[in-house]
């Protein structure tokens, strides 16, 4: 009887991962989605660039600094509670995004956006934490990040299709209307832990459950004091810098002012990065679980991976043919995108469970923290180089590239200090 009913509850589980999976789509398309309607939104609003700029990022601002807050949430209330509250609000901000009739309006429904979707990943970690083993968590990390390439994906091509033939506002309130959907669905089916579903648990439940009495203070205070935190911490800082910083701004105009790539050229390119995220996360995750039975291997050997492909690129800056670009940006998509998760796994995996929610928060301002400080930083390094008309000169990229080396170097060595977590 026993045995069946864990059959019943290993069944069910996938129910709730492509229910949460499907909401982790969508927090991809929202961070993607305005660079490829931005020509439309500059028509609509009739606003500049910088503006723009401003509309796009201001997602980032209210989900980088809602993760500590949506990590203690996760572990004091429940995340599906978190998960259904958040939903609802990031539902409503994307109706109001497509219903908005002047940039005000508009840039508040983008906060409100971010705000929203802030509690999806960490809340999807929390609960499957509870429902997938120690040796299955990296393997089931990976698809669902996989599947959140798939959001980035969808927030390319085909929301540029649908814009054309609908209009953007339609596009925004059709993914708000399914936003609205997986929420109740996600109400109806997920649940924090098997047993609250009268299943049997599939993981060992909490030790030390009366610290989540002791307050958010006190949780927080146990990550940052723990020094193998900051090792990863470091690490993460330097990837999301330049995940966000390169590839989520300058490297398009990198391909394009250096190589002279049409923008459906440079597109292509720069898709790479999706594609690791979608049929790499898996395979880490299993090399993680199952190959090496180690996170630490990864980090050390997708960093060390990582340095020689800032080499390459910062030896050939100008020199390399389409195909060579395309395998470079590939791989820089597994060691900067689709590794991330591993990183957030063993910092969970310092910590007692009680505290699992509020530690993986933690670390993922980190990732934020990186994009914020090296998207300025990026574009001062191009200034202080100058421009040749209306584009920045190619040794201005070089040395963006060359301070990039740099931080991959610091990355690794960072790593190299951080802890095995990996249960034998």
């Amino acid at each position: 009887m026993a045995e069946h009913s864990l059959s019943k509850t290993l069944r069910y589980r996938w129910f709730i991962f492509w229910t949460l999976a499907i909401q982790y789509l969508l927090v991809y398309f929202h961070r993607v989605a305005p660079a490829v309607v931005a020509s439309d939104l500059i028509k609509c609003f009739q606003v500049s660039g910088a503006s723009l700029g401003l509309l796009a990022s201001a997602y980032f601002y209210s989900y980088g600094v809602m993760q500590i807050p949506v990590g203690f949430l996760s572990d004091r209330w429940g995340a599906k509670k978190v998960i259904i509250f958040f939903g609802i609000v990031a539902s409503c901000s994307s109706l109001l995004f497509g219903l908005s009739n002047n940039f005000g309006l508009a840039l508040l429904s983008r906060v409100l956006v971010g705000f929203g979707v802030s509690a999806i990943f960490i809340g999807t970690m929390k609960i499957l934490a509870c429902w997938f083993r120690p040796k299955e968590y990296a393997r089931i990390s990976g698809m669902l990040m996989s599947i959140g390439g798939v959001g980035w994906l969808v927030a390319t091509t085909p929301l540029a299709l649908t814009s054309q033939m609908f209009g953007w506002r339609a596009s925004f309130i059709f993914i708000g209307f399914i936003s609205i959907i997986m929420t109740l669905i996600s109400w109806k089916i997920i649940s924090d832990t098997p047993e609250k579903k009268g299943f049997p648990e599939v993981v060992e439940p909490p030790k030390n459950p009366q610290m989540f009495n002791k307050g958010y203070f006190y949780g927080l205070n146990v990550i940052l004091k723990e020094r193998h935190f900051w090792a990863i911490a470091i690490w993460f800082t330097f990837r999301g810098g330049a995940l966000f910083g390169f590839y989520g701004l300058w490297a398009g105009p990198y391909l394009m002012d250096v190589y002279g790539f049409t923008q459906y050229e440079t597109g292509n390119i720069l898709s790479m990065i999706a594609f690791a995220m979608i049929f790499i996360s898996p395979v880490l995750g299993h090399l993680s679980d199952k190959t090496l039975s180690s996170r630490k291997k990864i980090l050390v050997g997708s960093s060390i991976i990582n340095i020689l492909c800032w080499l390459i690129l910062a030896l050939c800056f100008n020199k390399l043919n389409r195909l060579a670009l395309y395998v470079v940006f590939f791989f820089m998509g597994i060691t900067i995108s689709s590794v991330g998760t591993i990183a957030i796994i063993a910092t969970k995996e310092y910590f007692s469970d009680e505290i699992a929610g509020t530690s993986m928060g933690t670390m993922n301002i980190f990732p934020f923290i990186g994009g914020l400080i090296f998207q300025p930083l990026l574009g001062h390094i191009l200034d202080r180089y100058g421009k040749i008309g209306s584009t920045y000169t190619p040794s201005g990229y070089q040395a963006i590239i060359w301070f990039l080396f740099i931080g991959s170097i610091i990355s690794l060595i960072s790593i190299l200090f951080s802890k095995e977590t990996m249960k034998k």
